[in-house]
């Protein structure tokens, strides 16, 4: 690869990142063609971007964008997300289907490095729609409540009139 075809993917995969909630770093050794073309399009279809780069380059480009790099051994693929939760389902979601395949190397999430067992924890979080939906209803329920208990007063009223 030529040195400006390098700098090109750099420049490319850091504006990705400047926009980014979450970086995953995954090895997608044993995954065949079939299988990552499955995976590229369930990111492609959730907003998410999945680049494999060298981890050089990759590291360059996390580096430049001003966050903490870590240090990466042997194949990598790069999730970037801007809804670290879905990605983070996602990503496990098709590891459980596919063999524990890729296997999540690390990531930064909000700036911060984190380990594989945390991208696991941010996967069994509710999506942002969940978790909306959820209060909706919590209020709905609350509201609900608060009318009944205002019928049945005011039933209790009359009767005693």
């Amino acid at each position: 690869m030529k040195r400006s075809d390098k700098e090109q993917l750099v420049a490319d995969l850091k504006s990705k990142l400047a926009g980014a909630d979450a970086v995953y770093y995954t090895d997608f050794t044993g995954l065949n063609v079939k299988s990552m073309t499955q995976l590229r399009r369930r990111f492609r279809k959730a907003g998410v971007e999945y680049v494999v780069i060298k981890n050089t380059l990759a590291l360059r480009a996390v580096n430049e964008a001003g966050l903490a790099g870590q240090a990466l051994k042997g194949p990598t693929g790069v999730v970037v997300a801007k809804d670290a939760v879905a990605a983070a389902k996602l990503l496990t979601d098709f590891a459980k289907e596919n063999d524990a395949k890729p296997s999540v190397k690390g990531g930064l999430y909000e700036g911060n490095v984190i380990d594989a067992a945390t991208v696991k924890k941010l996967a069994s979080l509710p999506t942002r729609e969940e978790a909306l939906s959820i209060l909706v209803g919590t209020f709905n329920s609350v509201l609900s409540m608060f009318a009944l208990s205002l019928e049945a007063r005011k039933t209790q009223l009359e009767g005693s009139n």
